[in-house]
């Protein structure tokens, strides 16, 4: 899987805005060289670029040790956290539930 191409799918598939993103690449568990990429808050265009061009490796997102963590805040208030179970990852989605009327 490519880390770059599943995050550009999501942000297309849920039609998101990123506001700011960390996102850690774990390698494999016998790998020493953990990498964290950020995009912070108020990007330029060419942070976004760079942050595009750092994301843009392949990762085992099959069965084994979580290799992608992280987590992308959108620009419509929810956010997306790195999900696992044995080894298989994916990105979950997550938002703010709506307050019950008997709150209001």
């Amino acid at each position: 899987m490519n880390a770059k191409r599943e995050i550009i799918d999501l942000l297309k598939l849920r039609n998101k805005e990123i506001k700011c993103a960390t996102i850690l690449n774990g390698g494999s568990w016998f790998d020493d060289e953990d990498e964290t990429i950020l995009l912070k808050v108020g990007y330029s265009t060419e942070d976004y670029e760079r942050f595009l061009r750092e994301i843009d490796f392949d990762y085992n997102s099959g069965y084994g040790g979580q290799e992608l963590f992280g987590t992308i805040w959108f620009k419509d208030g929810s956010w997306a956290v790195r999900g696992e179970y044995d080894g298989s990852e994916w990105w979950e989605l997550c938002s703010l539930p709506k307050i019950p009327r008997e709150l209001l």
